[in-house]
């Protein structure tokens, strides 16, 4: 994958402390100092603090998304800056689980760095907090104004349906059942066949993908038989689409707890699943994280989109990368993937436009199987 560096500068304000709040922040390229992406959101009453928070994991988030490997932080919160660099305390228990928030983030990255900067040199996030701020006080957007900028605009907020113009549609499948899907048995790197079952399913599915749409750019899969054979059937559906193999959509890998139900490993390995359970940092021993998944999953999405812009993509994968792309694409909180369930053959549907802006427009679509 390519090394990509940004820099992510960040702020967040109130009008009272708490009051009206909101966030912003902005990631650029860190050799040209181009935008490459824009975001802001009113939080409605709460305090500075935690805006500039918010506006952190904001611009995480959006480097994440555009698949950045090392970061550059630059805010002009000096306790922001000092408590995610470790040498201060977080002593305000409000701020704990967005520090925590960030941190999980951070993990995600090869590097990241932290700087506090002059309020005057961080006037993008801080015109784009402002404006946030005016909007959670009511004041018309269009009574606001920003600094000329070389950005590229924020990803527009609308009840409108958006354009398809320009997006790039991925059609997310889940493989098939196997005979470990119907025992509910962890399967991360066992390259288990599908079942008669899950043929039926992933034929089902290709129906269903078909009626999505027939105009299909791609269809790639995670190297595991089980996708590859799902990605076959549609293939041969929508006229012998090429299936193209792409290895970062593997399913992760569950180290010593593959083949094993959940009661099992919960009875070998208390300690180790609780911990697996509360952060997405922890790997099952000799296995794979979370965050790790996600990172290879938004390399791979970054991929796609440049290569295939104004398209559609079918992307046949597991539970695990399909929850992870969910829940970037809803910007969920992690408890979303212990509370989102993905039948084998399911399909999901969502789009994605350059400026950052993102659709799900169906999650899980199961009325093909019956």
């Amino acid at each position: 994958m390519t090394d990509l560096r940004v820099a992510v500068e960040a702020d967040g304000g109130s009008r009272g402390n708490p009051g009206p709040a909101g966030y912003g922040a902005v990631v650029l390229d860190a050799t040209t100092g181009d935008v490459l992406l824009e975001r802001y959101a009113s939080l409605g009453t709460t305090t500075n603090n935690v805006a500039e928070y918010s506006g952190l994991i904001a611009g995480l988030r959006a480097a994440a998304e555009l698949g950045a490997t090392r970061v550059d932080v630059r805010m002009d919160s000096k306790l922001v800056v000092e408590q995610m660099s470790g040498r201060w305390q977080i002593k305000n228990p409000g701020l704990r689980p967005l520090a925590a928030e960030a941190a999980t983030l951070v993990a995600g990255f090869t590097a990241v760095t932290f700087d506090w900067i002059p309020r005057e040199k961080n006037k993008l996030a801080d015109a784009l907090a402002n404006r946030a701020m005016d909007e959670a006080a009511g004041k018309p957007v269009s009574d606001i104004s920003l600094p000329a900028s070389s950005a590229t605009p924020a990803a527009p907020r609308s009840w409108a349906p958006p354009s398809l113009d320009k997006a790039t549609r991925l059609i997310l499948v889940r493989h098939g059942e196997t005979a470990l899907t119907k025992q509910g048995r962890y399967s991360g790197r066992g390259d288990v066949p599908l079942s008669d079952e899950g043929e039926a399913q992933a034929m089902a599915a290709a129906g269903r993908v078909a009626g999505i749409s027939r105009d299909v750019a791609a269809v790639v899969s995670s190297p595991l038989q089980r996708c590859t054979r799902t990605a076959e059937h549609i293939s041969a559906q929508l006229g012998n689409v090429p299936v193209t193999v792409m290895p970062e959509l593997i399913e992760c890998d569950f180290g010593d707890w593959e083949g094993l139900s959940f009661a099992e490993v919960r009875e070998r390995w208390p300690a180790e699943m609780d911990r697996w359970l509360d952060s997405t940092s922890v790997a099952p021993p000799g296995g794979e994280s979370f965050q790790a998944v996600a990172k290879r999953v938004r390399g791979a999405l970054a991929t796609l989109q440049s290569a295939y812009p104004s398209s559609a993509i079918v992307v046949v994968s597991h539970v695990s990368p399909i929850k992870l792309i969910l829940r970037d694409a809803l910007a969920a909180g992690d408890a979303f993937l212990h509370r989102l369930f993905l039948d084998a053959a399911g399909v999901s549907t969502m789009d994605m436009w350059p400026d950052g802006g993102i659709a799900v427009r169906s999650v899980n679509e199961t009325a093909h199987l019956r």
